[in-house]
């Protein structure tokens, strides 16, 4: 996975309309369908808690099929890339201690790992508009560099590959 630009205010409001489109929509279908089955099905004592699960697993079936089926979509472009991006970051950051002590014995791969997880946070930072820790990121992004500028390495994000991560 490589890293792209990705305009902020798109990517925002994309976000906003689909989460609100996920709730509105699991909300109709779960209570439709939840009303639909307690009125087809329902005990007259009122305890229906099974029906009303059941409606809520179909909203988020058809949600999630949904969201599959457009993945690809112009529209959810920024969306799903920060989600990936998410989610490769997670798999670093599970494997973050044993790649830290790669990159103390000179290992390039783990400092392109490193280097394109700090890049990739920063940018994740700045799309959700969560500095707080930006400091902190930015400290480490330059320990990093003066690591690998001692060791004589040029890394850039475009050498990092998912694979690698298969060595940690």
């Amino acid at each position: 996975m490589q890293l792209k630009q990705i305009n902020k205010e798109r990517y925002s409001k994309h976000y906003k309309q689909i989460m609100i489109g996920i709730v509105i929509l699991l909300a109709t279908i779960a209570l439709s369908v939840s009303t639909l089955l307690i009125q087809l099905t329902g005990s007259p004592d009122g305890s229906n808690f099974w029906l009303n699960v059941s409606g809520v697993v179909v909203g988020g079936i058809v949600v999630i099929s949904l969201l599959r089926r457009y993945r690809h979509h112009e529209y959810m472009y920024e969306v799903i890339y920060v989600w990936d991006l998410k989610q490769m970051l997670n798999k670093i950051y599970r494997k973050q201690r044993k790649i830290k002590a790669a990159i103390e014995n000179g290992d390039r791969d783990a400092m392109v790992i490193m280097n394109w997880s700090y890049n990739g946070s920063e940018q994740l930072y700045n799309l959700d508009n969560n500095t707080i820790t930006m400091e902190d990121l930015h400290r480490s992004m330059r320990e990093l560099e003066q690591t690998i500028e001692q060791h004589g390495f040029s890394v850039t994000t475009d050498d990092f590959s998912p694979q690698m991560l298969d060595k940690f």
